[in-house]
C-alpha cells in the first residue's frame, strides 16, 4: 500500500516538475487539439458562409426581416416573423409534451419496471429515433391528421369553440398535428436521456427515503428527481433543439400557411420547412440570399438555445458539471 501511494507521488512529482512528455503523450495531446480544431473550423466556417450568402439579403431587407410578415418572392418583399412564430410553438410545445411523458417513460423503467419489461419498452423507445423523418411524415398525413381530426379537434371546437386556442375550422392539418409529430420525434432523445441520468442516482439515496418512510412515489419525488434535475433539463433542451431543426416531416404535416394566430386547428410555416420548400424555385439571387439568412437565423437560435441550456444546467448545478450529460 505504501509502495503504491509513493509511485502515485513520485508520478505527480514527475508532471508538477515538469518531466518532459513521452511520444505517446504528444501524439494524444495532438489528436485532441486536432479534433477540436477541426469542430470549430466547421463551425466558424458554416457561420461565415450563411453570413456572407445572406448579405445581399440583409441589405435589402434590413433588420425589419426579423419583425415583418409579409413574405412576397413576386414582389422580393420578404419578412420571417410567421415562420420564426411557427418554429418556436411548435418547439417549444413538443418539448414540453415529450419532457412530461419522457420523464414519467424514464422513472418507469428504472424504479418500476420489472427487468424482462423495462428492457424491450427501452428497446422500442429509442427506435423512434431511427424512423425516417419522411415516415413520420406520411404517419402524420394519413393517420394521425384524420384520427385528430374526428376524435380530438371536433370535440374540442364544439366544446371549447369560443376559447381561441381551439378556434378555427378543425381539418387535421396544422400546428396541433406538426405538435404531435414533434413530440413523438422528441421523445427518444428525452426518454432515453432522463432514463441514464435517472439511473445515475445512487441507490443510498433511494434507500434513505424509504428508511425515512417514504412511499415509492415520495422517495421518486424528494430523492431521484431533485438529483437528476439538471440532467432532465439537459435532456429537454436536446429535445427543443430537435425540435427547432426537423424539417421534412414538419413541412407535410404543418400546412404551409405563414400567418400567426393561437389556434391550433390553424395551418402555420416553420423556418426550416419555409427553406425546404421554396429553395428549389429561388430563381433571383435575392430569393436565394434572403432563404440563406432564415437559414441564418435558424443556426443562432440553436446556438442561442445551446447557450441557454448550459446556463440552465450551471444555474441549477451551482456550476458544476451535469452529471457527466452535456448539452
Amino acid at each position: 500500500m505504501q509502495a503504491n501511494d509513493l509511485r502515485a507521488r513520485d508520478q505527480i512529482a514527475d508532471i508538477v516538475g515538469g518531466r518532459r512528455p513521452a511520444l505517446g503523450e504528444i501524439l494524444f495531446r495532438g489528436i485532441l487539439l486536432l479534433a477540436v480544431t477541426l469542430v470549430l473550423g466547421i463551425l466558424i466556417g458554416l457561420l461565415v458562409e450563411l453570413v456572407l450568402r445572406s448579405r445581399p439579403s440583409f441589405a435589402a431587407n434590413g433588420w425589419s426581416f426579423l419583425w415583418t410578415s409579409t413574405w412576397d418572392p413576386v414582389h422580393e418583399v420578404f419578412g420571417i416573423l410567421p415562420f420564426f412564430y411557427g418554429t418556436l410553438l411548435t418547439a417549444v410545445s413538443a418539448m414540453l409534451l415529450a419532457t412530461a411523458l419522457g420523464v414519467g417513460v424514464a422513472l418507469f423503467l428504472v424504479e418500476l419496471a420489472p427487468r424482462v419489461l423495462a428492457r424491450p419498452v427501452s428497446f422500442m423507445v429509442e427506435m423512434l429515433a431511427a424512423i425516417p423523418s419522411v415516415v413520420y411524415g406520411l404517419w402524420g398525413i394519413f393517420v394521425l391528421a384524420p384520427w385528430l381530426r374526428v376524435y380530438v379537434e371536433t370535440p374540442l371546437h364544439d366544446h371549447f369553440g369560443g376559447v381561441p386556442l381551439f378556434s378555427g375550422y378543425p381539418i387535421g392539418i396544422g400546428y396541433l398535428t406538426a405538435i404531435v409529430v414533434l413530440t413523438v420525434m422528441v421523445l427518444p432523445t428525452v426518454a432515453a436521456v432522463s432514463r441514464d441520468v435517472i439511473a445515475a442516482v445512487p441507490q443510498s439515496q433511494r434507500e434513505a427515503a424509504f428508511a425515512l418512510g417514504a412511499t415509492r412515489w415520495e422517495m421518486m419525488r424528494i430523492a431521484v428527481l431533485p438529483f437528476a434535475r439538471s440532467g432532465i433539463i439537459g435532456a429537454s433542451i436536446l429535445g427543443l433543439a430537435r425540435g427547432v431543426g426537423e424539417t421534412l416531416a414538419v413541412a407535410m404535416v404543418i400546412g404551409a400557411s405563414p400567418s400567426i394566430t393561437i389556434s391550433l386547428f390553424h395551418p402555420g410555416y416553420t423556418m426550416s420547412a419555409l427553406i425546404a420548400n421554396e429553395f428549389a424555385e429561388a430563381t433571383t439571387s435575392l430569393y436565394r440570399s434572403t432563404l440563406i439568412e432564415v437559414g441564418l437565423v435558424l443556426f443562432l437560435v440553436t446556438l442561442l438555445i445551446n447557450i441557454v441550456a448550459r446556463l440552465l444546467v450551471w444555474k441549477v448545478t451551482g456550476g458544476e458539471r451535469a452529471g457527466g450529460v452535456l448539452v
